[in-house]
């Protein structure tokens, strides 16, 4: 079924015209109408595509180069463990061969029925409990057996072998694929690498015999759907095994004080199910450092795609390193502070954390959220 082109054309995408996105649904038995349209994602290439019924569904399309198909199909498993134990998740429909994963042009897809919702503008005390609950229940499921082909959430991964790469690449010297011939100062260099650095051995301490199991590991409010009061979370396509708490922060970013009681009850919610080691909340803050790392590392490796470059046209300038590396070191020291109070900071730790307005000028959403396409 599928016509051979090689792997970096397919990293791009090429040949994924409309016409082949209808011809791998319609591989699966179903018949679709010529309605297919592209849904917000960076990563991959997602679509709801019609079908003669009227009904629709969701064809996914994995970027190449990236997982591997026992890889993908670990995440459609446990997706099938959750939707077992009745946790509201968008499970896989299966090909006539029974499988849930196909190919076309060298690019893995799946399909899955289409669930509508919104994600929340914002959580009130209730929705924030349901959530809490929700994750309490994942959690149980997701600590029944382990992941051996998905990564783990550690400071090697997302950030020591991000730094090689960037140095390798050249991504923080102007390479010519990532930034013009914008050369970055040595100094600004030397600054960022140390301050990464420097999070991942905090991260290598703090982290030391927490307890680690399957998580979603990207578990922001845009994965979280909202309607007619049911709750669904979405995209497990970062699922990996990690410390329970990075699906808390994630889903309350904030630093402030309302954050903080936010997310009691979110853990109120989530121990109706499951014991939650609080003194894993001094993670939160080198947490967030590791993912600073790996974001600038994901642009990095996807700059070659036209969709990242109109989408970041400043990534890879003297000014952008130049405002990561700041934030990169201020994160630091955040992470410090919150290691040797042996919680997540507060206002009321020291004068000099920020405050929540602060936090918002310093880092946006899209410092955090993979395909985050808000203001």
């Amino acid at each position: 079924m599928s016509s051979d082109i090689e792997g970096e054309a397919t990293d791009l995408f090429l040949a994924l015209t409309p016409d082949r996105v209808l011809e791998a649904v319609e591989a699966s038995g179903l018949r679709c109408r010529p309605v297919c349209y592209p849904l917000n994602s960076f990563e991959n290439r997602v679509y709801e595509v019609e079908l003669e019924d009227r009904s629709r569904v969701i064809a996914k399309f994995y970027r190449p180069q990236r997982w591997d198909a026992e890889q993908i199909l670990e995440e459609h498993a446990f997706l099938a463990e959750l939707a077992a134990e009745d946790i509201p998740v968008c499970t896989m429909r299966p090909f006539p061969d029974g499988s849930t994963l196909d190919r076309i042009d060298h690019i893995y897809y799946c399909l899955s029925d289409r669930r509508a919702g919104r994600a929340p503008d914002e959580f009130n005390d209730l929705s924030v409990e349901r959530l809490g609950m929700f994750v309490g229940r994942m959690h149980n499921v997701a600590a029944r057996r382990p992941a051996p082909l998905r990564p783990r959430l550690d400071a090697d991964r997302y950030v020591r072998r991000v730094i090689a790469w960037l140095e390798l690449e050249g991504a923080m010297s102007g390479s010519t694929t990532l930034a013009g011939s914008i050369k970055l100062s040595g100094a600004v260099k030397r600054r960022y690498v140390s301050a990464a650095e420097a999070l991942a051995d905090l991260a290598d301490e703090l982290m030391e015999g927490v307890t680690t199991h399957r998580i979603h590991a990207d578990l922001h409010c845009g994965n979280i759907l909202f309607r007619d009061g049911e709750l669904r979370v979405m995209d497990f396509d970062d699922f990996a095994s990690g410390p329970a708490v990075q699906d808390v922060w994630l889903a309350l970013p904030g630093r402030d004080a309302e954050a903080e009681r936010q997310r009691e009850v979110f853990l109120a919610g989530y121990e109706r199910f499951r014991r939650f080691d609080r003194s894993t909340l001094r993670l939160i803050e080198v947490l967030r450092g590791l993912r600073l790392v790996r974001y600038a590392g994901w642009l990095a490796r996807r700059y070659h795609d036209p969709a990242f470059q109109a989408g970041w046209p400043h990534f890879g300038s003297e000014e952008y390193w130049e405002r990561e590396t700041n934030d990169l070191e201020e994160q630091l020291g955040f992470a410090r502070k919150a290691a040797a109070a042996g919680t997540s900071p507060s206002p009321s730790v020291s004068e000099s954390w920020t405050s929540a307005a602060e936090e918002e000028e310093l880092l946006s959403n899209k410092d955090y959220f993979w395909d985050w396409e808000g203001d």
